[in-house]
């Protein structure tokens, strides 16, 4: 009998984790033919997270979960989960209820057919700002016109890995992860199912304009150099401006002579190109910082507690 798993990773989710729990033990029970691991990863909470995951895993010791020691992020969250599922095959969902869990039985039917990958499509968001659907449609655009990889929009962590996959997965083992991203560079045969993404069934969302702005640049900098491409470009192009505009003066103080003028031009020009400058060494800035970060080797996650697996 195959065995499948699933990673909940969760940051303060006391209210929701309960319910998906309850949703997601009559979908199991369901679907007998498959054994079922369920780990959920606590990253961090500040409520009684911790505190539920245990009372669940005493209630079904199909559930497990692991603590981590601090909040280290989602993305380095679901490494801890990947590098403890036993599965052969795994399902990333989030615990705020908004990835319903029978689009599995989707996902484990395309599995069966040969399929390595199953990412869920969203054709609706939920309940989101105007303005955040805006700003990531323009992310999106902007990853897939630059990277080297092909990163799909509207394709959130909500997916079906095969073992292959799921060990690809952990040997990648960078500090400055961008798993969405991961997901197209292992390759293996991917399949595109659709889903209706729910609403949040309580609290708020952790992730701020700040965070997935944070998370959009570590997005850029992990598959593209273009920035920097792009930075030595419009270098080439100033300077080549620069030039022609000292000619045009050299040419223009012979025939005319030097009179005193052209203060305000002067300053715009100084301006601009310090402005570049500052640009450019922000961009090489970014670059040299995931370098300083990589060649620490510190560990991705820290395990403060951890139960079932």
């Amino acid at each position: 009998m195959k065995k499948v798993s699933i990673i909940i990773p969760c940051h303060n989710e006391q209210h929701t984790l309960p319910k998906l729990c309850e949703v997601l033990t009559a979908f199991i029970n369901e679907h007998k033919d498959y054994l079922w691991e369920i780990v959920m990863i606590n990253d961090g909470s500040q409520d009684n997270t911790l505190g539920v995951m245990k009372t669940i895993h005493e209630n079904d010791s199909r559930y497990a979960y692991i603590d981590l020691s601090r909040n280290f992020g989602k993305e380095n969250a679901m490494l801890a989960g990947f590098d403890h599922v036993t599965g052969d095959c795994m399902v990333i969902m989030d615990g705020d209820m908004q990835d319903p869990p029978y689009v599995i039985a989707d996902m484990l039917r395309n599995w069966e057919q040969g399929y390595d990958d199953i990412y869920a499509k969203r054709i609706s968001r939920g309940k989101e700002s105007f303005m955040r659907r805006i700003l990531t449609k323009i992310y999106y655009y902007i990853l897939q016109k630059i990277a080297r990889i092909d990163v799909l929009p509207n394709v959130g962590d909500f997916r079906l890995l095969d073992r292959k996959c799921v060990d690809a997965l952990r040997s990648i083992r960078e500090t400055q992860r961008y798993t969405k991203g991961f997901y197209s560079w292992i390759g293996f045969r991917k399949k595109e199912i659709t889903f209706d993404r729910g609403d949040r069934d309580s609290g708020m969302s952790s992730f701020n304009f700040l965070k997935l702005f944070n998370l959009a640049i570590e997005g850029i900098t992990s598959y593209t150099t273009a920035p920097l491409r792009i930075s030595t470009v419009f270098g080439l192009v100033v300077s080549l401006v620069a030039f022609i505009y000292m000619c045009y003066i050299f040419i223009k103080t012979i025939i005319y002579g030097d009179p005193v003028q052209g203060f305000p031009t002067l300053i715009v020009i100084i301006l601009f190109l310090g402005g570049i400058q500052l640009l450019s060494i922000g961009i090489i800035g970014e670059y040299l910082g995931r370098v300083f970060h990589e060649t620490k080797h510190r560990p991705v996650y820290i395990i403060r507690e951890k139960e079932g697996v």
